[in-house]
């Protein structure tokens, strides 16, 4: 990892600036920046826009970080645009030293999209300052919430990683957050210095949701000049009717859409591996929420789904975090089993199943396979039961690939 933008913008610049020719938003938070993105590409799609859709990471396929209009790039269109940058790619390097693997994605997506889309929405990586994606500037900034997670490159505190993702907002952009309190501060404190007018959530942007269950919800979202009611929202999570309505308001202020796009959008939005329900007796729940605060409000909401039903979670997590919090953050969800294992793609950079096991206690159990963990997991909740595979993206994306 080498963090920073000058070689992302020089590398577009020497293949002909192709993003300069996009509109769009750049999406970046702590949570929810996916789903913000899904909403918006897929409100975007039913306007009758090409969108170009840049998620990230993947959960199966590494052509998932490249989409044209919901559907991922081939493998042989990625290999094809990989091999004709090569010469770019060396090129620069030669001067700024070989650009990384995230800033070769990064540059490929927007030379790959720029030829087949006309809108991008582009989900920022690790921040926001740093991140190569924000050699980009698409017009629009959207900003979901900032909670502690990455703390070892972004800070140790609110205000400072608010400050790192705060500085994807570029001169003249339109803003619209998610943020609160000193987050929301520095956010408009950005804003302000680069004359970019700011839409909050919960003051220009309103939302009220209801919901539909295990269908998700109905809400109502509003703001400057527009008013949509009684839209549909498959995606599950008390947390989505705001992600929801950020998407609404950052497709306005890229352009014109009408309430049937804002409508047939919303409805039509999928976001796999956020409380995604992939199977039923028991049911199989995938959450790759992998910070405290995602796993909380994630565990709360399918809390209130579930009720009394029993719970068992399949957990594994990534080295980088701290198992403390995020093992406490399990708790809040009153799992009555707990099966610790780890992702095979992700082997070398996890935390063992059995150290999880020795801080967590209470009986949970240590099984190095995926597969099995979720077997054993199955097993334990019977079949009027629940599990929740949960902790990790790359668990979630091996879960998928077995069951999905």
């Amino acid at each position: 990892m080498k963090l920073g933008t000058e070689r992302t913008r020089a590398l577009l610049d020497h293949i002909g600036g192709p993003d300069r020719k996009l509109k769009g938003a750049l999406i970046a938070g702590t949570n929810g920046k996916g789903s913000t993105g899904a909403c918006l590409s897929a409100i975007l799609r039913a306007a009758g826009h090409d969108v170009g859709f840049m998620p990230k990471p993947h959960l199966v396929s590494y052509t998932e970080r490249i989409e044209v209009n919901g559907t991922p790039i081939s493998e042989k269109d990625f290999v094809a645009t990989l091999e004709g940058l090569m010469p770019s790619f060396e090129a620069v390097g030669s001067e700024l030293g070989p650009p990384t693997e995230f800033e070769m994605l990064t540059v490929m997506a927007i030379a790959y999209l720029a030829l087949r889309t006309d809108t991008l929405v582009c989900e920022v990586g690790l921040g926001g300052r740093l991140d190569a994606t924000n050699a980009v500037d698409l017009g629009v900034a959207v900003i979901t919430n900032v909670a502690l997670d990455h703390q070892k490159y972004l800070g140790s505190t609110i205000g400072e990683i608010a400050r790192e993702k705060a500085a994807i907002i570029k001169r003249g952009n339109r803003v619209a957050t998610g943020c609160e309190g000193e987050a929301l501060e520095i956010v408009e404190a950005r804003a302000g210095t680069e004359v970019a007018p700011v839409w909050r959530l919960g003051r220009e942007i309103r939302v009220s949701a209801e919901s539909a269950g295990w269908d998700g919800h109905v809400l109502a979202v509003s703001g400057p000049g527009f008013e949509h009611r009684d839209l549909r929202l498959r995606l599950l999570g008390e947390f989505q009717p705001d992600n929801a309505a950020l998407a609404v308001a950052a497709a306005h202020q890229i352009g014109d859409v009408s309430d049937e796009a804002v409508r047939n959008g919303l409805a039509a939005t999928v976001w796999p591996g956020r409380l995604q329900v992939i199977a039923q007796h028991p049911r199989v729940i995938l959450d790759g929420g992998h910070n405290p605060a995602a796993m909380v409000a994630a565990g709360a909401a399918l809390r209130k789904l579930i009720g009394s039903e029993r719970l068992v979670a399949v957990f594994a997590m990534l080295s980088e975090r701290d198992p403390v919090l995020l093992l406490a953050a399990l708790r809040t969800l009153r799992p009555d089993a707990v099966v610790f294992t780890e992702a095979a793609s992700a082997h070398g950079h996890v935390i063992s199943p059995q150290d999880l096991v020795a801080i967590y206690g209470d009986g949970a159990r240590a099984v190095g396979s995926a597969s099995v963990a979720l077997e054993q997991a199955e097993e334990l909740a019977g079949v009027v039961g629940n599990v929740l595979v949960c902790g990790s993206l790359y668990l979630v994306g091996e879960v998928l690939s077995l069951r999905g």
